[in-house]
């Protein structure tokens, strides 16, 4: 079975889901970013205080890496939801990220470092 959709298809199946459920009174742009913050928080719940070897040890685990896929699942949902919403192409949001991020941290001096991501 071939369950391969585009990321258009997957927010429409999203927007359909959430729309039985009358949920569009709730996913404004704020607490749509709040939801995705506290999917990633629990995804990091799982992690939280492991050791490498302990981190290998939970995606080799069949349970443990469901939950995890369920995580992911979670996460992945809200931002597909955020997109569907709020009208937001994320093939041109994440090209053009990657465009900024590209200028500037330019290969020749930032490949194999550890860049501090965060100081956008």
């Amino acid at each position: 079975m071939n369950n391969e959709c585009t990321i258009k298809e997957l927010a429409e199946k999203v927007g359909e889901f959430c729309d039985i459920r009358d949920w569009a009174q709730f996913h404004d742009p704020k607490n749509l970013a709040m939801a995705m913050s506290i999917e990633c928080n629990e995804l990091m719940e799982i992690f939280r205080y492991k050791s490498d070897s302990e981190v290998k040890a939970i995606m080799s685990d069949e349970k443990k890496r469901t939950e995890v896929c369920d995580e992911l699942g979670d996460v992945f949902f809200v931002l597909l939801r955020f997109i569907q919403m709020h009208g937001i192409n994320l093939d041109e949001a994440l090209l053009n990220k990657m465009k900024k991020t590209r200028q500037k941290y330019p290969e020749d001096i930032s490949k194999g470092k550890n860049i501090k991501y965060y100081e956008y």
